[in-house]
């Protein structure tokens, strides 16, 4: 079982709200997850981004593959280098 960090769109339609979460690979984009760690708000000017980081640097110490997307917002919140 492979454990990815990735988002999970909850926004109404054209209007994009993304949670970031902790999911099992297999499992669909809006299904099941292990637990939510920060939100993504690309509508605002700038972008909101908000990270559990203890939660996120916890789940990344144990091996979790974060998603490209996902990847590039740890960097931005400056979370991973």
């Amino acid at each position: 079982m492979s454990v990815k960090m990735r988002l999970r769109r909850v926004g109404q339609k054209k209007a994009p709200f993304y949670q970031i979460v902790i999911a099992d690979e297999r499992s669909p984009r809006n299904g099941r997850f292990i637990e939510e760690i920060g939100t993504y708000d690309p509508t605002k000017d700038p972008s909101v981004i908000k990270f559990n980081e203890e939660a996120a640097k916890n789940w990344l110490s144990k091996g979790v593959q974060p998603t490209d997307r996902v990847a590039k917002l740890l960097k931005l919140a400056g979370i991973t280098e």
